[in-house]
């Protein structure tokens, strides 16, 4: 599917080109925020949250609605047992070598270009969240969902046909109304931005279970390969409605410096936070949808060059925390305001990782070769037929 391994690529480079500039800003986002030596002017980054922030209200969800919407094929073609050793292999090992060593390493790193007296020992054991993987906390709790959904169909048998009605915009409706609500009441403990053991980003669970959920369903009336004309065009109109009217409506409640303006839409009984989780639920449904029909309508070239940039992503994904912190760290010693910093390490960062990201898997297929290369198959072993 072309079309969706096409919007990943572009999904996961803007992550982290927003991860960069998220390190310069105020209102934080991105671990450099607190190691940074130059920041945004508030005006600057009223500017860039308003052109870049509702994108953070939404990517993360699509990209579990685009594994929703492959989940169901690839555990009937493997079986429960094989998906979730898949699934552990490349979603687990990742998480666990950067929980433990990679993100850790990275911090240590920027702490000690900061003049900072800090341990890596420390910075592994010591600070918050526990268990922190940086930006790999995506694979921990896709792979918590994974799971959950193979042991579910493994009680359950293979998936019955669908029949009725197709799905149609009240369906659409429905899933907003479900993750808005679901995201208020869970954000009256779990304020946005708030840090859990694993940085399980319990906050972010309604959406990114519930387009986990919505994924799967919608699978089953082949919204993986087309999304219908109505329902597309009805989820663009409502994103870029809510996209065009956020900026203003947020200056209207009076939201001038987001880092200290923006705490009562975080969390908690506000009729703020309620507003954020409903502006969250609209744009991460409607968005999500939108734009998996946009890459299908218009991402659906497979080029060499696509194909590259493709095979590179998820490692481009797995590899970013390292590579960001690392050149944030080296850019330290460079006199110049973060509206230049900030582009520099982003650009910088964005060609590296899909680099290191496609050479990864060459890397993994060697070693496998030379693990497989130690013990050849006896004279006596079947032969392939």
């Amino acid at each position: 599917m072309p079309h969706l391994d096409n919007l990943r690529t572009i999904l996961v480079a803007w992550v982290i080109g927003g991860h960069a500039l998220l390190g310069y800003s105020a209102v934080g986002g991105w671990a450099y925020d607190e190691f940074h030596e130059v920041t945004f002017a508030p005006p600057t980054e009223l500017v860039l949250v308003a052109i870049i922030g509702p994108s953070g209200l939404f990517v993360i969800g699509l990209f579990f609605f685009i594994a929703g919407l492959l989940t169901e094929r690839a555990v009937s073609r493997r079986g429960p047992g094989r998906y979730v050793r898949d699934r552990a292999r490349r979603l687990g090992v990742p998480w666990l070598v950067s929980a433990l060593l990679l993100w850790p390493a990275s911090v240590w790193l920027v702490a000690t270009a900061a003049g900072r007296d800090e341990s890596f020992w420390w910075v592994l054991s010591h600070r918050a969240p526990l268990l922190d993987s940086g930006s790999l906390w995506f694979a921990l709790v896709l792979l918590i969902y994974s799971a959950l959904f193979a042991l579910w169909r493994w009680l359950t048998g293979p998936p019955v046909p669908p029949g009725g009605r197709p799905l149609g915009g009240r369906h659409v409706v429905t899933a907003v109304a479900a993750i808005t609500a679901c995201s208020f009441v869970v954000r009256l403990w779990f304020s946005a931005r708030s840090g859990q053991i694993g940085d399980l980003h319990l906050w972010q669970w309604p959406a990114c279970a519930g387009m986990f959920v919505f994924g799967v369903i919608t699978a089953h009336h082949r919204w993986d390969r087309h999304i219908p004309d109505a329902i597309h065009r009805g989820c663009r109109t409502a994103t870029l409605a809510t996209l065009i009217l956020l900026p203003p409506l947020a200056l209207a409640a009076g939201v001038r410096d987001v880092a200290t303006d923006a705490v009562a839409f975080l969390g908690g009984p506000h009729p703020q936070a309620l507003a954020t989780a409903a502006v969250e639920g609209v744009l991460v449904v409607a968005g999500s949808v939108w734009l998996v029909g946009l890459a299908e309508r218009r991402l659906g070239a497979a080029g060499r060059r696509a194909r590259a940039w493709a095979r590179g992503a998820f490692g481009a994904f797995v590899i970013q925390g390292p590579v960001l912190m690392a050149l944030a760290a080296a850019l330290r010693g460079f006199d110049a305001p973060a509206g230049v910093k900030a582009p520099l390490v982003a650009a910088t960062a964005i060609t590296a990782c899909f680099w290191l990201g496609a050479r990864l898997p060459l890397v993994a297929a060697r070693i496998h070769g030379s693990h497989r290369a130690v013990a050849p198959p006896s004279a006596d072993s079947p032969r392939p037929t």
